[in-house]
């Protein structure tokens, strides 16, 4: 490494924190009982030393909030869902410091599907 060059990171994890006002059809994914996900998640990292090689980032919504609270794990397109602490050390310990994703937390495959590239979609639309 280059003296004063910052290394990227090897994972980026994705939290929504999307809050929906009372009354809204669809549920948050930020509300009193998970608001403070994503505090547990950076100081789990920051405890175990590894925040600077894992970048955790607020999001807004991600559109699966049926599945709430989410996070989204990159590389590799791994979201999780129902998230809770102990979800998120398990995680942390398997697939982040582990490298094995935690498959029962995986977004379903019908609710998730495969990625379509920009041009793929451009041509759908026929544009």
């Amino acid at each position: 490494m280059v003296p004063g060059q910052v290394p990227q990171p090897a994972f980026y994890i994705f939290k929504c924190e999307q809050s929906s006002p009372p009354g809204m059809p669809k549920p948050s994914c930020v509300n009193p009982q998970t608001q403070d996900l994503f505090q547990y998640l950076a100081q789990s990292l920051m405890q175990k030393g590894i925040i600077g090689t894992v970048q955790p980032i607020r999001t807004s919504c991600m559109n699966r909030c049926n599945m709430g609270p989410v996070m989204l794990v990159e590389p590799g397109h791994v979201m999780y869902t129902g998230l809770t602490k102990e979800k998120i050390d398990r995680i942390i310990a398997e697939h982040i410091v582990g490298g094995n994703v935690v498959s029962e937390y995986v977004i379903p495959a019908q609710m998730w599907g495969e990625p379509i590239t920009p041009a793929d979609m451009a041509k759908q639309m026929g544009r």
